[in-house]
Order: structure tokens, then sequence, then C-alpha cells
């Protein structure tokens, strides 16, 4: 299926992977935000990837950013694609600010069992559930390795936030609750419960993180809710966990959905966004289609924005002694456009490094090769050869005749399963590194670059001819 499972890349400093979203860092003031297609339940990410989830989650929390900018400024910069967003770097608040209209998930769980406060909020006996609140309540609580429930005298004396600060952040998150009931109760939509996350950026309260989306809300349907108060179904993934639920075996959930599952996973995303939003997800029926790939689409949209290169090259060097000829390697790739980064890392002495070097190339978004610098005992170019699955390529450094030829018998010679490829002169391995990108546009620049070397060789025959 056309997903988005994982992105990565070797031209941006990973800030923080989580479930869903992976943070990138691009300079001081802002960071890449992108949403992948990952589905996580009962704590756990499943192994399958549902189609358009994080252009759901994506797209819906820019509608609402978009339209909560009355109550509150938020970190949004640009929606630079269906799957990313640029946002600004906030200093995020280690609180989360629940909001519940209904009783219902965890709360009712823990009512069921004879409590009545929560987070400090007291809840009156008699209550149903799947009952509204009177009045929705807040029920905040910590992000840390495992959120707890706390008071919001005990989020001051703690050290979490200030009186003050607290309370703007209470009273903003019940007008943006109120605000998105009013807006969901026309679409025939219940907003049940949801969080909100704040930072401060420039010293001002800011939204940041993700508002009203099916990862941080729980929606019902008005109808059905009208129809069965007790056992109405989460429009979300509440699907998704009932089936992983069903068909449990030995305590153990499956790890990955089956395609029918998958497809009414995404089908039910999709109609989230389309109730909420008023209009289809504007990339579904060219993805559904196979009009479109999302990993292509993300990049060239990255690219256009300037965040990073359609292409790129990690010169590795077994030593730093080594950082003259990689230099020499990368200068032949100038003009190309092509992102080059040098790297170092001993295949004998710190060799356990390279297999968290091979989690970024072997997920990245964008293509890319591999040119090993290493000498004497070539381990490097096989020990990356058989990590990744981008090609690689070995460029042995040497100083005379008899250095080349120790070093070319150290990388040639290869055990099976190393496909390592080995090219003596420097701008020969930036050549086939261009070439063995297969990216359109160097096909097509390489392609002039050897009618031009013809044109060359015409011409000096033509003149030499003459004389």
């Amino acid at each position: 299926m056309n997903t988005l499972p994982h992105f990565a890349t070797p031209q941006l400093h990973l800030l923080h992977r989580g479930k869903v979203r992976d943070s990138y860092r691009v300079d001081d003031q802002t960071r890449l935000i992108v949403v992948s297609d990952r589905l996580s339940a009962f704590d756990s990410v499943l192994e399958t990837a549902v189609p358009h989830k994080g252009a759901v989650l994506n797209g819906l929390a820019d509608f609402w950013f978009e339209r909560t900018r009355h109550i509150i400024p938020n970190h949004v910069v640009k929606l630079l694609d269906a799957n990313a967003m640029l946002v600004r770097e906030a200093k995020p608040i280690k609180v989360e600010m629940v909001v519940r209209g209904y009783l219902t998930g965890s709360m009712w769980r823990g009512y069921e069992r004879g409590q009545r406060t929560f987070s400090g909020v007291t809840v009156p006996d008699g209550i149903g559930k799947h009952q509204p609140f009177p009045v929705p309540i807040l029920t905040p609580t910590t992000k840390e390795e495992i959120d707890r429930e706390i008071t919001p005298d005990s989020l001051v004396s703690e050290g979490w936030v200030s009186r003050a600060l607290y309370e703007q952040m209470a009273e903003t998150s019940l007008r943006l609750f109120d605000m998105a009931s009013k807006h969901l109760d026309a679409q025939g939509i219940i907003l049940v419960d949801t969080k909100y996350e704040f930072g401060l950026l420039d010293g001002e309260l800011t939204l940041i993180d993700e508002i009203h989306t099916p990862d941080s809300s729980r929606f019902w349907a008005a109808a059905d809710y009208a129809q069965n108060p007790t056992g109405v179904e989460q429009m979300d993934k509440e699907y998704v966990r009932q089936w992983l639920i069903a068909n449990k075996q030995d305590g153990q959930y499956p790890r990955a959905l089956t395609p029918e599952v998958t497809l009414e996973a995404s089908r039910r995303y999709l109609d989230i966004f389309e109730r909420i939003v008023g209009h289809p997800l504007p990339t579904a029926d060219d993805l559904a289609t196979g009009g479109g790939n999302v990993a292509v689409r993300l990049t060239g949209n990255l690219v256009r924005a300037g965040l990073m290169q359609d292409a790129w090259v990690n010169i590795v060097m077994g030593s730093p002694a080594d950082k003259e000829h990689c230099q020499n390697i990368r200068k032949h790739f100038e003009g190309y456009g092509v992102f080059t980064q040098l790297r170092v890392c001993s295949a004998h002495k710190n060799g356990e490094e390279i297999a968290g070097m091979a989690d970024t190339w072997n997920h990245s978004i964008e293509p890319g090769v591999i040119i090993a610098v290493a000498g004497l005992s070539n381990g490097l170019g096989g020990a990356l050869a058989a990590n990744v699955n981008v090609p690689v390529i070995s460029c042995p450094p040497w100083k005379d005749y008899a250095e080349l030829a120790m070093n070319l018998n150290s990388s040639v010679i290869m055990p099976s399963g190393t496909p390592n490829l080995t090219v003596v002169r420097p701008d020969n391995a930036a050549q086939a590194a261009l070439r063995a990108l297969n990216v359109p546009r160097l096909r097509e620049r390489l392609a002039q670059d050897i009618q031009a070397t013809k044109a060359k060789l015409r011409a000096a025959d033509a003149e030499l001819r003459a004389l």
C-alpha cells in the first residue's frame, strides 16, 4: 500500500521520534514535523501503516490551528506537505490539559470503582457511562515517562507552571473546547474529550503539537450516540482496537493488520477528515488510484521548500587521517545539487556505530549512496554493504602504486552478501555515485556532460585534422 511508515533523512537532525510524529531540526527557530502513517494501539506501534492516516492528522491539525488563532497563537509556520508541517521552536510546557465533556474512558473505569475526584475535580454520584457533565471539566496530567493525574495546586507547588500561567492555560483550553464543540455539533459529531499542549514562544503562551485530531481527541457520531449512548463507538482507531482484541492469541495482540482491516481503518480516517473539514482529503484520490507516491511527493515538497536536496551521498572514512582524500571526493559533487556529508566510523574499532547510521540510511525518504574510504584491511566497505540497502562504493586512499595494490586487494575481495563496489579515482567515485543515485534530473545532467565531452573531442579532432 502507498503509505509513509517511516521518515528519515541524513540531511536533517532528528530531534524526536514518537509513535506517529517525527521532529527534525531546521534551525534554532524552526523544526520540521512529519506525521507518518504509523498506528499505535495498546502502547505499541503496529507493523502495518494505514494509508492517509498521517495526512488526515496533519491536515486536521492545520485546519484547527488556523481556526483558533483568534483564541491563541500557535507554532505553525507553514503546511509544507500533506504529511509535513514547519513550526516555530517553542519551549514546551510539560503539562497536558485534558478537557472532558463526557464520563467515559479511563475516567469512567475509575468512577465505576468508586473514584470521585480526578486531578482535583470532584464529580457527583449518579452519572452514567458516556453521560455528559453539566459543564466540561479539566483534568490535567504531567508529561513524564508515565503521565500522571495532578491537581492545579500540585502543578504550581511542584514547579510545573506558575499559578497565572496555569489559569491562562485552563481558560484557553475551555475556550478551544467550546469553539470546537460548536463546530463539530454542526457536522453531527460530538467532541467527547481532548488534550491540549502548550509552549512558550518569546515568553508568550502558544498552542503546539496537535489539536482536535483522532489521535488527540475522542469523537462520537451524534446519530450513533442518540441511538445507543452506552455502546457508541469512537470515530477513530477504536475499530482497530476492537479487531486486535477479537484476534488476541495467547495473551498477545496481533502485530499486523489484515489488508481488509487496514483499508477500513483508512476509510474511517478519511471519513472523519471530510466530515470535520467539509471536503475530501486533497491527496486521497490520487494516492488511492496510484496517481501519486507519498514518499516522492513529500521529498519533492521538502526540496521545493529548500529544506533538503533530492539525493544524498555520505562519505564514510575509517579514520580522520583520510579526511583530505574524502574532501577530494566531495569536491567532485559540486554543481550537481546533491547533499554530501563526511562521517567517521572504523569497522574494527567502533563498528557498533554502523547500526545507528544504517537505520537512517536504510529508511531515508530520498535516494542515497555511500562512499567508503578505508585502506589496508578494508573492513569498512564490506561492513557497510552488509548492513545497508543503498549502493556502497569503496574508494581507498593511496599514496603510491604499492599502497594502491594492497588497498585494492582488501577492497575487491569481499564475502558473499557484501556487494561493495570499488573505484580507484576520487572523480570516478563521485561519478559512479551520481549514476547509482539514478535520479532523473541527474541522469539528464550526466547525459549533457557526456555530450559536452564528445563535442569537445570532436572539436579537438577537427582542429588537429586541419593542421
